[in-house]
């Protein structure tokens, strides 16, 4: 029993979720139309090139779809919860249903928040937005980014990016932020404020190349992957 209890404490001591031994992650928050999942892709593509000892991913709807899959539920489903973007607040919402619903929804919403949070814990994760900044906040071996640009650009960006007209893509920028939102504050009651991030980058004052030789600074001064050895490859 002694040699039982030992072993134990050590592999609590050891575990995954320890925020010393967690990660590496990077978290996107972005501004409606700042192509934050494009860059999210060229980073790990840069990241990538350094042979790290396991390959950097992209995740934001796969947040949605194994969240799904751990509730056996559509992803859709998953997604309309956070999609309430009405007058009502989203405990307002929440109360319009049965105790049976309430529990329903509740439960949804701790399951995202578990799912971004596995992400986050295992590691060589590159997270866009589902409030991953304040998910993985604690966690030692993390870079939490928050991309913004003017609104002229993002409108542009929406209007190129969507094939919408100017009024169109306006009433999309309005819609996606309301509902990022509602999102963030079911996940957490947690108030948004810029103090969060390591690093904000304009994105109209940068190009992607740019942005991307930023960000691998940043991975580097802040030493998130000090204690990651890359992979080692034999010929």
């Amino acid at each position: 029993m002694n040699y039982l209890n030992k072993r134990l404490k050590e592999e609590k001591s050891f575990k995954k979720d320890s925020t010393s031994m967690a990660g590496p992650v990077i978290t996107i928050s972005r501004e409606v139309g700042c192509n934050g999942l494009k860059l999210a892709h060229l980073i790990a593509k840069r990241l990538n090139e350094q042979k790290p000892a396991t390959d950097w991913k992209v995740l934001s709807k796969e947040v949605f779809h194994q969240s799904a899959k751990a509730l056996n539920l559509e992803p859709e489903r998953v997604r309309r919860i956070f999609k309430q973007t009405d007058k009502y607040t989203f405990d307002e919402i929440l109360k319009a249903f049965s105790d049976r619903q309430f529990k329903s929804e509740r439960r949804i919403i701790k399951t995202v928040s578990e799912v971004v949070r596995s992400f986050a814990v295992d590691g060589f994760a590159i997270i866009v937005g589902r409030a991953g900044h304040i998910i993985a906040n604690d966690i030692e071996c993390a870079l939490h980014i928050r991309l913004v640009a003017p609104l002229e650009y993002r409108i542009k960006t929406i209007m190129e990016n969507n094939r919408l007209n100017r009024e169109e893509a306006i009433a999309f920028i309005r819609k996606v932020e309301n509902e990022r939102i509602v999102f963030r504050k079911a996940i957490s009651k947690t108030k948004f404020n810029e103090e969060m991030f390591d690093l904000t980058i304009n994105r109209a004052y940068f190009s992607d190349e740019e942005a991307v030789d930023i960000i691998e600074y940043a991975v580097n001064k802040k030493k998130i992957l000090a204690d990651f050895k890359p992979k080692i490859e034999y010929y």
